[in-house]
């Protein structure tokens, strides 16, 4: 049985619960220091990682240390994972020791679905294969609130209307894009997906009836209130021709494009950035930029979804 209190993905996931989880992200980030370090105190949780990770992981510990929690990292190079034990085995031996939560990153679309099955504690996927990266969403949602100057506090469906998101680059393999593509529009928010085809094929549209996709990045722009810059995924490519230079000529989010097009657009990035192909240096340190912000955000909706796993008050 899935612990009611698991996130597993954001297709699906009641708007009614996004406002609680903005609305109890604003409460924790609120308190005092020494009163949240109490929220959690004497709980175990359990970091899971079999990809590697420097936001998620970094910031998924960071809270719930801040919470008072007590904290383990299991990866797949320092554990039995390394000797071919299951993800089943490995959950429930993690249950045995007394883990209260799992946060699961994975390689296989679906492996926090299966681990929430197996073990019945709350699980928050910290990502899955090219399928989903429900926290990152809820970051980039309270990003895009805090910095449009809209309500950070609680959503609904009218929340983004009138704000253009405009997302570019490694579509295809991004479980980043598939996650914003499925929210972000629930709020009224317009969302173009841009791209080559190989990065964003057609079906892309899919992810909710009101996607679209502009294949010219500069058209794309002139419409943004947010431009959403992606990483090419090296590790993913195979098979697929992709000309690095004639990408970087149409789609990277340089100084000038930036200027000419949507001076007064939003910068987001979800990490890592390969400064120099989907995104100028200079663009990711300007004033138009939110990368920091996005990773302060993420403590903060993570502290909420770690209090929410543990059914604690806050």
């Amino acid at each position: 049985m899935i612990h009611h209190s698991s996130l597993l993905s954001i297709d699906g996931l009641p708007i009614t619960e996004v406002a609680r989880i903005l609305s109890l992200t604003a409460r924790i980030a609120q308190m005092p220091a020494a009163e949240r370090s109490s929220i959690l105190a004497g709980r175990r949780i359990a970091l899971l990682f079999y990809e590697s990770s420097t936001r998620t992981r970094t910031s998924f510990e960071l809270a719930a240390k801040s919470l008072g929690a007590t904290t383990t990292l299991v990866s797949d190079k320092s554990s039995s994972i390394e000797k071919g034990e299951s993800l089943k085995d490995t959950g429930l031996t993690l249950r045995a020791l007394g883990a209260e939560c799992i946060i699961l990153r994975h390689p296989a679309s679906g492996s926090p679905e299966l681990l929430a099955r197996m073990t019945g504690l709350p699980v928050l996927n910290a990502g899955d294969g090219m399928h989903q990266h429900p926290s990152q969403a809820l970051l980039d949602l309270r990003t895009i609130l805090t910095r449009l100057h809209l309500d950070p506090t609680t959503v609904d469906e009218q929340s983004l209307k009138g704000v253009t998101v405009v997302i570019t680059g490694d579509i295809r393999h991004s479980r980043v894009a598939r996650s914003n593509a499925m929210l972000l529009p629930r709020l009224g928010a317009r969302v173009l997906l841009c791209g080559p085809e190989p990065l964003l094929p057609d079906h892309a549209s899919t992810l909710h009836p009101s996607i679209e996709i502009v294949r010219n990045f500069d058209a794309a722009l002139k419409q943004a209130s947010v431009a959403m810059m992606l990483r090419i995924q090296s590790e993913r490519l195979a098979g697929l021709q992709l000309d690095l230079a004639e990408y970087i000529a149409r789609y990277q989010l340089n100084t000038e494009r930036l200027a000419a097009h949507a001076p007064n657009a939003l910068v987001m990035h979800p990490g890592p950035m390969i400064r120099g192909l989907e995104i100028e240096g200079a663009v990711a340190d300007s004033p138009n930029s939110a990368i920091e912000d996005q990773v302060a955000h993420g403590l903060a909706i993570r502290s909420a979804l770690l209090v929410r796993a543990l059914g604690a008050t806050a």
